[in-house]
């Protein structure tokens, strides 16, 4: 019998799970997308908004499960929220997904400083802030509906709602990037003591830890540091800067725009004093991570070398910088579920999730603290009142997310669109 020809033979259809499988990634991915675009307000806010595009309405993972990724990625160096999403995509469909997931995050907003450095001349810096002056009392109540949620699917115990307030009191007045890693961990050991109520897991995994990502993180800082230092090359030693930043920053954009401010201002003087505050205006005011503000640095620090040499800087600022928190996140995510089949681990989880949603409960007052008093909604009448608008915005949105039937972005939306419209 001969054998069929090639035209004739039929490829067997993908396996039904994995076709599945590929059809939640692009989901997924789009949903990634639309946080990019719309997840304005810091990290804070990105949580709030993960929790309610991921968590309730999509359930791509637990609200503890958030919780767990959250906490870990605080006590990494690097972007928090760009961890988070990260190791959510690599929960989901390994590291092919992590990375796209990593892409799709970061692009917007790397565009947006990328651009804004390009025409830094040509950008009006009052009709940008009069656009976005109602974002962020809107960002404050996505955060307030954030620490809402995790309260009340986290605090279940009395020594829960003890760590929530400590953890709350600490954060609010103690604002240091080292006191959030000390939090949680000493969250966790607290709970960690009632380890015996938890089940044993009788037939337990072993430990495997792949130190690859960890390897290629210390290889890469060594090496980038010893080029640094003995080459001229500009690119080169701009990678080697925004990796060690990104490598030693603890707390996110807000502890990392004063060490950027002292390495490229005052002592490099890539760029001067207000274009710099021009750029970190600008990030608080765009959706996407704080740390794209590197992006923006490298293409002024590359200016020199043209438009091609200031795209240059764009991309060595953004992968500097993104690059060492996405690996030392991919090396702990990969065993992190063998370490939580060990009581301990499991029983620490509980006060490590009560430090966290104290901490967006300290979030939330922090950020609505710098918020400005007007402007200010005039009520018409015999005896008319001047309301303050940002503190009816803050409740408004969160009224709104309570009543959960209007998506995240339509807020920022139309915040935006008053700003725009309004006097």
């Amino acid at each position: 019998m001969q054998p069929p020809e090639p035209a004739d033979v039929k490829l067997a259809p993908p396996p039904r799970r994995l076709r599945t499988k590929r059809v939640r990634g692009i989901i997924f991915l789009k949903d990634v997308a639309l946080l990019g675009c719309t997840a304005f307000g810091g990290p804070q806010a990105h949580t709030a908004m993960m929790f309610r595009l991921l968590v309730d309405k999509r359930r791509y993972l637990s609200s503890a499960e958030l919780l767990e990724l959250m906490a870990l990625c605080q006590v990494l160096p690097g972007p928090g929220s760009t961890q988070t999403i990260t190791a959510i995509g690599f929960r989901l469909g390994g590291p092919n997904l992590a990375y796209l997931t990593l892409l799709v995050w970061i692009l917007p907003s790397v565009l947006l400083m990328t651009a804004a450095a390009l025409s830094l001349n040509y950008l009006d810096k009052d009709q940008v802030a009069r656009l976005v002056r109602y974002v962020q009392p809107v960002a404050v109540g996505f955060v307030a509906y954030s620490a809402y949620k995790i309260a009340e699917k986290v605090i279940h115990t009395k020594t829960s709602v003890a760590l929530l307030v400590a953890a709350a009191l600490v954060a609010y007045f103690f604002q240091l990037p080292w006191v959030l890693p000390l939090l949680l961990v000493g969250g966790g050991l607290v709970t960690t003591f009632r380890y015996r109520k938890m089940p044993q897991i009788k037939q337990k995994e072993p430990l495997r830890v792949e130190w690859s990502n960890f390897v290629l993180w210390l290889g890469v800082f060594v090496v980038a540091a010893l080029l640094g230092h003995y080459t001229r090359e500009l690119p080169v030693r701009l990678f080697e800067n925004f990796y060690r930043n990104g490598s030693l920053v603890f707390g996110g954009g807000q502890v990392l725009a004063p060490l950027l401010y002292a390495e490229f201002v005052e002592f490099k003087e890539y760029l001067t004093g207000p274009e710099f505050l021009s750029g970190y205006g600008l990030t608080q005011a765009l959706p996407g991570p704080n740390f794209s503000i590197a992006a923006y640095i490298g293409a002024l620090a590359m200016r020199q070398y043209g438009t091609s040499g200031q795209l240059i800087g764009a991309v060595v600022g953004a992968v500097g910088i993104f690059m060492p928190g996405t690996l030392l996140i991919f090396f702990l995510i990969r065993f992190w579920d063998q370490l939580k089949q060990y009581r301990v681990v499991r029983s620490s989880l509980e006060g490590i999730n009560a430090v966290s949603a104290g901490l967006v409960v300290a979030a939330t007052f922090l950020l609505y603290h710098p918020l400005p008093d007007g402007p200010v909604w005039h009520m018409p009448g015999r005896y008319g009142v001047d309301l303050p608008l940002n503190p009816i915005l803050v409740g408004a949105t969160f009224l709104v997310l309570l009543w959960d039937r209007l998506p995240s972005y339509v807020l920022v939306l139309g915040a935006l669109l008053f700003g725009a419209l309004l006097p």
